[in-house]
């Protein structure tokens, strides 16, 4: 099992409507087959020191093993959404863990 975790922080001149936009792209990658499953979430109102709460968006797929990843990675789907909101990007890190 491969758990690929994504945080974004989006642009601060970021509109809601282009947020709505960003979440429904994020959704639109649960459709890509090797996806098992996807979690979108926002920070969590929990204050403790170990906690990074700066981030806009977390999203959480799960892929059976190594090659469904990279599948997934050059999916149509996938390569849409980035094309799609990348210019909403200020920073983005990846986690990736098996």
């Amino acid at each position: 099992m491969i758990a690929h975790h994504v945080l974004f922080w989006l642009k601060t001149d970021t509109t809601e409507e282009h947020k709505t936009a960003f979440r429904k792209g994020l959704e639109s990658l649960e459709n890509i087959e090797v996806v098992k499953t996807l979690h979108i979430g926002m920070p969590a109102p929990i204050e403790r020191a170990v906690v990074d709460t700066t981030y806009t968006f977390s999203l959480v797929l799960f892929f059976e093993d190594l090659a469904a990843h990279d599948v997934y990675q050059v999916h149509q789907i996938h390569k849409a959404f980035l094309d799609e909101f990348r210019g909403l990007f200020e920073k983005v890190i990846i986690y990736d863990a098996e």
